[in-house]
């Protein structure tokens, strides 16, 4: 059988064969035991009252963490510490993260931030940031007026 020759198609699988490289280089230089700088995922809920922030950091005593607002930027900083039990031997699989983290999130109304409170329990940093009180919303009574009526 014949086929056409396709140049198009081996510089694609060059490119996978290179792609396959670099994937298992980036691999191996993450797995080194250096401490790496990671994300901390967030959960943010807004309700009438208040924005609410969760952050799950299982492990990390309260009194490590940094948490500031400033200029309507919430900042939560910390630092999660390498077990130095396990020298001599050799880990089969190791997925916990160490390192610090930090993580800012600019909140899109204007918050109380005397009234921010927080709460560490079972490993879920839980913030409350009260929206500000001209941004709440107030509901209008209507008053009773007098009625004129045409003839």
């Amino acid at each position: 059988m014949l086929s056409r020759y396709d140049p198009f198609q081996e510089m694609l699988s060059l490119r996978n064969v290179v792609d396959r490289l670099f994937d298992t280089q980036l691999n191996q230089l993450e797995n080194t035991t250096r401490p790496l700088a990671w994300g901390l995922p967030l959960d943010v809920v807004e309700t009438d009252e208040a924005f609410l922030v969760k952050a799950s950091i299982p492990g990390v005593n309260p009194d490590n963490l940094e948490i500031t607002f400033t200029d309507n930027v919430l900042t939560i900083k910390g630092e999660v510490k390498e077990d130095q039990e396990v020298k001599e031997n050799r880990y089969h699989l190791r997925e916990r993260r160490f390192g610090s983290f930090a993580r800012s999130i600019s909140l899109g109304a204007r918050v109380d931030g005397d009234k921010i409170q927080a709460a560490y329990e079972h490993g879920v940093l839980t913030l409350t940031l009260p929206k500000a009180e001209e941004l709440k919303p107030r509901r209008i009574a209507i008053k009773p007026g007098k009625v004129i009526e045409g003839k």
